[in-house]
């Protein structure tokens, strides 16, 4: 069932934009800077008012070119409903074994939440796709290193408190991908609607990401 989601393009800038909150309005012109600047993958978490419509309309809109994903499914009712929506990917604060067996069986990639160890690899082990380091603010990279160090077949995707001042630590230490919220957008550009603005400053980060991946 893949609903066209692209790891091709997930790799080449692996971090997940996590749109929580914003307006119908804003988050077209957010996806549409976001491509323009290189950004590839986003979710629009469940907690969103209108997120089934948004995301419905973004698939449509960038399949092919972006991936657009649902955040914060927690059951398997959330999950029907996003993928009747057009999620091409699912990511999780929590694990849930029924939800992760689901994505599995429609081919529909999973990022799963976890924390400690054997959280993380119990997401794993279950199936998830790339594990989501989460609140990974709580520990810093320094816990990803020694989470990694017995680890270190698990594909892990830091997200909380990830910005341009500790992505190259990050991914130094291991990570392979970022989950960004609040340090991605820029909130008084969003609110003043300066999307040229928006997309120069997604254009930075992805420069800054390129500038330390393949080292």
């Amino acid at each position: 069932m893949n609903q066209y989601f692209s790891f091709p393009l997930f790799r080449q800038m692996p971090l997940v934009g996590i749109l929580r909150g914003y307006s119908k309005h804003h988050t077209q012109q957010i996806l549409e800077a976001g491509y323009k600047a290189g950004l590839t993958t986003f979710e629009i978490t469940r907690n969103t008012k209108g997120a089934m419509t948004m995301i419905a309309e973004a698939a449509d809109r960038y399949r092919g070119k972006m991936n657009i994903g649902v955040g914060t499914v927690c059951n398997l009712d959330q999950l029907e409903e996003s993928l009747a929506a057009g999620a091409q990917f699912v990511v999780t604060p929590i694990i849930d074994s029924a939800v992760i067996r689901a994505c599995n069986e429609k081919n529909i990639p999973i990022f799963c939440g976890a924390l400690t160890p054997t959280e993380i690899y119990r997401a794993w082990s279950l199936g998830a796709d790339m594990v989501k380091l989460f609140p990974a603010e709580l520990h810093g990279p320094a816990y990803l290193k020694s989470v990694l160090a017995p680890l270190d077949e698990i594909e892990i995707m830091p997200t909380g408190g990830v910005g341009p001042d500790n992505m190259k630590v990050y991914w130094e230490y291991g990570a392979k991908g970022f989950g960004m919220g609040s340090q991605l957008f820029n909130k008084a550009l969003i609110n003043r609607e300066d999307w040229l603005a928006l997309e120069q400053h997604f254009s930075s980060l992805c420069h800054h990401f390129n500038s330390f991946k393949e080292n």
